[in-house]
């Protein structure tokens, strides 16, 4: 389910530039340009936590460990479990390429 408040057409080409990069300098320096190093930080903590979520860690090791607050642990949680399921996918398939 695509959430119709934020599909538009500027939406699609930043997901379009998104999937255009082909590895992982490519990416780096997009989302250099792109993000400060701030919303950059907090997008990689937000992952790491619905990882560690997933995995079956408590909020106190999460915490801990990411330097996440609860009100972020608390979101992340939601999306992973109620959401449109972005973070599933994903996870699979970095677990999967883990494997």
């Amino acid at each position: 389910m695509i959430n119709s408040n934020l599909k538009d057409k500027y939406m699609d080409q930043l997901f379009k530039a998104i999937l255009s990069l082909e590895n992982i300098e490519e990416c780096y320096k997009f989302f250099e340009d792109l993000c400060t190093i701030n919303e950059l930080k907090s997008l990689v903590q937000r992952l790491e936590v619905a990882k560690m979520l997933q995995d079956g860690y408590t909020y106190n090791q999460i915490e801990n460990e990411t330097g996440a607050s609860t009100a972020t642990i608390s979101r992340v949680k939601r999306y992973l479990f109620y959401g449109s399921g972005g973070y599933t996918v994903v996870l699979q398939r970095l677990k999967a390429e883990e494997d």
